[in-house]
């Protein structure tokens, strides 16, 4: 039942990727702010969210922790939004394999569009850099990706539609 609900919503959510026009947000973040298409990012995310999630043997353990995002200090936003989105790009994406082409073609335009993002976001320390990703790890934040993007959307107001 919940497997059925869960596509139901998936198939829907496609759907209105193909009918509404792309929606930016501006985020304005402590000392930054970035311009954000979180309808196209999910878009992405929703052709290879199931397959990550169904390959995720390590299901007791979370990676990301919805709690660790809403506890982010002021002042930090921008900092930690860095980080979160190098992890993805330089440790999950370059070890996600997926031998579907369709799925392949997603997970590179979530990392070039994360890059887009961080492009866009102040440097700071890394703490998540110093991590070891294995591809069982990065199928499992892949499957995880879900927590971020419920956080970016969160994080702003709707400002311009394109």
């Amino acid at each position: 039942m919940l497997i059925g609900c869960s596509a139901s919503f998936l198939l829907l959510l496609l759907l209105s990727c193909l009918t509404e026009p792309a929606e930016s947000r501006t985020l304005h973040l402590d000392s930054c702010s970035v311009s954000v298409h979180t309808h196209e990012l999910r878009k992405y995310y929703a052709h290879i969210r199931s397959n990550a999630i169904s390959e995720d043997n390590e299901i007791g353990m979370k990676l990301l922790d919805r709690s660790l995002m809403k506890n982010v200090q002021d002042g930090q936003t921008c900092c930690f939004l860095r980080l979160v989105l190098r992890f993805y790009v330089e440790r999950v994406f370059s070890n996600y394999a997926s031998s579907e082409p369709q799925q392949q073609r997603c997970s590179s335009a979530l990392a070039n569009a994360f890059v887009s993002i961080r492009r866009d976001i102040h440097k700071c320390v890394s703490l998540l850099s110093s991590l070891k990703m294995s591809n069982r790890a990065a199928q499992k934040a892949v499957g995880e990706l879900d927590t971020v993007l419920e956080w970016l959307e969160a994080l702003g107001p709707k400002t311009q539609r394109n």
